[in-house]
């Protein structure tokens, strides 16, 4: 999944108003700043309010459901190896935002787990750096997982990644 994908994909569902933030692989690269490996999909947040929206919007961009585990995700596909993992959220009056698991369980995005990091020089909202290491944790992690934990851990460490 190329950063030219991923932004075609962030720039058409704003268009329609659809609120949207990248966790995942390329949210760790938006937080860096720069591409760190290559990616099988984006990962990509909605307002469970907008989710038939977003997914009306991915499937005017040649997308279609292959994987649907709702309330929890919903996995698209499109030609040439583009994948698009959404996950709707449900948000408070706070900005605080919940993701229901499988079995009903409850994911808590806070407000302020969401920063801003950049694509190819544009800014896109993400999941912040404390974020994405608490929803590394739990479970055995696969070699993507332990890159991205590597560079999560480095901007740590260098004190410049935006939401820690």
């Amino acid at each position: 999944m190329p950063a030219t994908e991923v932004l075609a994909v962030l720039e058409a569902l704003e268009r329609r108003g659809c609120w949207v933030a990248l966790e995942g692989g390329w949210g760790v690269d938006a937080l860096a700043g720069r591409q760190t490996r290559l990616h099988r999909d984006v990962d990509v947040d909605v307002d469970a309010a907008q989710e038939r929206v977003a997914l009306s919007v991915l499937e005017e961009l040649g997308y279609a459901v292959e994987t649907d585990q709702r309330p929890t995700r919903v996995e698209l596909v499109a030609p040439r190896g583009r994948r698009v993992d959404v996950h709707p959220l449900r948000f408070d009056a706070a900005g605080d935002g919940v993701q229901t698991g499988l079995c009903g369980e409850q994911y808590r995005y806070p407000a302020t787990s969401f920063v801003t990091g950049c694509i190819d020089g544009r800014p896109v909202r993400c999941l912040s750096v404390a974020q994405q290491i608490e929803w590394h944790a739990g479970y055995a992690p696969r070699e993507s997982d332990r890159a991205d934990l590597v560079v999560l851990h480095d901007l740590v460490r260098d004190g410049h990644s935006p939401g820690w």
